[in-house]
């Protein structure tokens, strides 16, 4: 029997998460169609930004990505500390950049006195928008979702874009957060779409190289920090190499 998502999730375990999503249609939707000749390469540049601007509301950091022609990876963390120190106009504020947000929301971030049964309303519901906002299938809901609707406006039809439940898995120790690191990165180089890592687009791999090139690391990814100590910054627990 299939286990509900929130039995699979424990920070107690680990913050980091693999997940996997495929397109239920025949092939190619997200890169070329070798059958029919049409061109979707550029979805994949869809799913790129939009797991880059997820990232920037959620409680949630991209280790690792790769946007395949019929399906993607990504590797998520799961940042707890920082999600703890959200205050309420923090959580409204970026829900707001998701969904709309009721009148009670906007009023308080306009900096409207709200009386005490509205302010315990807006609390009820922000606690609500809170909890979905470090919730890794709430993030892969705005994600799929949002590429559906995109894709099938385009194809000018309806129905399902993505299978029904996406794939993840929990990375419970360094040894297999970098593995599952590589295996995404190495992704484009077994499917034969790219020759060379810096060839593969639509990858993280491919953003950490042409940083690296400069001795910086891309604003969208977890940082790699080195191995992990006392008062640890927030990044992967890996040296960058050259």
């Amino acid at each position: 029997m299939t286990l509900p998502r929130s039995s699979q999730i424990s920070l107690d375990a680990t913050p980091y998460y693999h997940c996997v999503s495929r397109c239920v249609r025949r092939a190619f939707l997200c890169g070329r169609d070798s059958e029919s000749g049409r061109d979707y390469e550029h979805r994949r540049e869809w799913i790129e930004n939009r797991i880059q601007q997820l990232a920037g509301v959620f409680a949630l950091d991209i280790a690792a990505f790769a946007v395949m022609s019929n399906h993607y990876h990504v590797v998520l963390y799961i940042d707890k500390k920082a999600f703890d120190k959200w205050s309420l106009t923090e959580v409204i504020t970026r829900w707001e950049k998701l969904f709309r947000a009721p009148s009670l929301a906007l009023r308080y971030l306009k900096g409207d006195t709200l009386d005490h049964c509205e302010l315990e309303k807006l609390r009820e519901v922000t606690a609500i928008w809170r909890e979905r906002l470090i919730d890794i299938s709430w993030f892969m809901r705005c994600l799929n979702e949002s590429i559906a609707r995109q894709a099938n406006a385009e194809d000018k039809c309806t129905g399902r874009f993505w299978e029904g439940r996406f794939k993840s898995q929990a990375l419970l120790d360094e040894k297999a957060l970098a593995a599952c690191m590589a295996y995404v990165d190495l992704n484009p180089i077994r499917a034969n779409i790219a020759k060379t890592l810096e060839d593969s687009d639509y990858t993280s791999i491919q953003l950490r190289i042409r940083s690296a090139i400069t001795a910086e690391q891309p604003k969208s990814l977890l940082p790699f920090v080195g191995d992990e100590r006392l008062n640890m910054p927030k990044g992967l627990p890996f040296q960058l190499g050259h």
